[in-house]
């Protein structure tokens, strides 16, 4: 590992060895991802009970065993039904989702790690279930047609990306703010009929377009994996929602609070965004166990408030056909 794996001259002092542990592991999984090969092939379930597949055991090994010499004292995977301790004499405690979107793997969709950055305490139970404001660090490597990294520290939201030439990650943007406003949101439609009322009542001003209470006409977009979901609406605005809902296991949704929704919600705040379970933003919150799931909403500021009002309307409101609803007019 070399300090040319990530161009480090805006990322924290003690947090460089971390980063570059990242960036190393984060460029030998994308050029086992351009290899190609059975990385697809089911091989168990993770600690949640989720299918497994070959690429998501390859990329826990990968960055469990970069992030040892890295001053990690604690390291929570997804894919481990525990916390392991790394270094006992680490300063830093790190939460990673190695592979989100691996039931893309095999269709070529952009697939990405999640990763979260916290001070070490003595325990891993005090390292990471802990209030989400508590970071110092997340973000993201997405990839895609171009291998890039969206990390924060705190002060805004830095943006580099893979140089095939190097294998080393450089800075694009330093600091990456995203759009105010897009006409695009981002759901499973699918679900449409198990989803709480609020977010059904959201959805429908939304279908109406120029017809209904918002005025405007709307782009829809799903990928199935939130790493893309993610760049896409950093890049150009919009919103995402994984709503809980009225199926058996899917009330608090599937997302994890502390491996993907805690990070998400850092950077998005970081860029100008919001992110909350609906109503309650994600960093006043925090995980009470390693696997804890959340519904989430994130993305540009007015949106992500426009549904959390949502949730507040008398149920008669948000139970009206939509020309009702004339308090949410453009």
């Amino acid at each position: 590992m070399t300090a040319e794996t990530i161009q480090t001259d805006r990322i924290p002092e003690e947090l460089r060895p971390v980063m570059r542990a990242m960036a190393e592991a984060g460029a030998r999984l994308a050029a086992i991802i351009r290899r190609g090969g059975d990385l697809a092939s089911p091989v168990g379930t993770n600690a949640d009970g989720d299918g497994q597949k070959a690429l998501d055991v390859m990329a826990d090994d990968l960055f469990r065993q970069a992030l040892a010499g890295a001053g990690v004292r604690w390291l929570a995977s997804e894919e481990q039904d525990e916390a392991v301790a790394l270094d006992p004499a680490g300063r830093l405690a790190v939460a990673i989702d190695p592979l989100d979107g691996s039931s893309n793997i095999d269709t070529n969709v952009s697939i990405g790690t999640i990763f979260s950055i916290y001070p070490a305490e003595a325990t891993a139970e005090a390292s990471f279930l802990r209030p989400a404001r508590q970071q110092i660090g997340g973000g993201y490597i997405i990839y895609g047609p171009r291998c890039a990294m969206m990390v924060t520290f705190g002060d805004g939201v830095q943006h580099y990306a893979l140089a095939p030439d190097s294998d080393g990650f450089r800075l694009v943007t330093a600091r990456q703010e995203m759009p105010e406003s897009a006409l695009e949101f981002a759901i499973n439609a699918s679900n449409y009929r198990h989803w709480p009322q609020p977010i059904r009542a959201y959805i429908d001003d939304c279908l109406a377009g120029s017809d209904g209470p918002r005025e405007q006409n709307f782009n829809m977009r799903w990928i199935a994996s939130l790493v893309a979901e993610t760049h896409r609406i950093l890049i150009r605005g919009g919103v995402f929602l994984y709503p809980g809902d009225a199926r058996e296991g899917y009330g608090s949704g599937r997302l994890r609070m502390l491996y993907e929704c805690a990070p998400i919600a850092l950077l998005v705040e970081q860029a100008g965004g919001r992110a909350t379970d609906g109503l309650v933003p994600i960093l006043d919150q925090g995980a009470a166990r390693l696997h804890q799931r959340t519904p989430f909403v994130f993305g540009s500021a007015e949106k992500v408030a426009r549904i959390a009002a949502y949730h507040e309307l008398p149920q008669t409101e948000v139970s009206a056909l939509f020309g009702h609803r004339g308090l949410f007019r453009a």
